[in-house]
């Protein structure tokens, strides 16, 4: 990074906007900054995921899977921040292909829907997988006004949500918690 940071307060944006990559300033509610932020915030989660499960058995492969994925994140900020730029690839969306078939390979099949939680680190995964979802519908609606070589973007949101969940699993399963199932009706009931 060299000395590109040296200064952290600007107050370029203190009038309520925000410079891109390629030098143009934009609302920091723009379409294109909802994307980025929630990005950005999907990384934070995937951070305190990664702090929740670091003393857990398998914290260590499942840390360096979440860095990785920080990683990921970053290059799609970045790529977001250059109108045009294509937005991850490929390689990137069959990387996770890889990692989600090798974790679901050691879980049993769902029988129900599951509710989110059971201990810390599973319910930040949880909160993970539905940010991961929210920055799907922002890049949606982004690429719907502002056309760019994101299909690749979208599919790595879409596959990482799922992966976050099948993480979640794993995480319950290393640490003996029990699934809680939805059941239908439940709330209707009086036990």
């Amino acid at each position: 990074m060299g000395n590109r940071l040296t200064k952290i307060v600007t107050r370029t944006g203190d009038t309520g906007t925000t410079g891109l990559s390629d030098g143009a300033r934009v609302d920091k509610d723009a379409p294109r900054m909802e994307v980025i932020g929630t990005v950005d915030e999907l990384s934070s989660q995937l951070g305190l995921a990664q702090a929740l499960i670091a003393g857990s058995p398998q914290g260590a492969a499942l840390g360096e899977t979440l860095s990785l994925l920080q990683h990921d994140l970053f290059d799609l900020g970045g790529a977001l921040s250059m109108p045009l730029a294509p937005l991850l690839s490929e390689a990137h969306v069959a990387r996770l292909d890889d990692i989600l078939e090798a974790l679901n390979a050691e879980l049993p099949p769902l029988k129900e829907f599951i509710l989110p939680g059971g201990s810390a680190a599973i319910a930040a995964l949880h909160v993970a997988r539905c940010v991961a979802r929210r920055a799907e519908r922002r890049l949606v609606s982004l690429l719907a006004d502002e056309p760019q070589d994101g299909a690749s973007g979208l599919a790595y949101l879409n596959r990482l949500s799922d992966l976050l969940f099948v993480m979640a699993r794993a995480v319950a399963r290393q640490e003996g918690v029990a699934e809680h199932y939805w059941q239908s009706q439940k709330s209707l009931s009086r036990s």
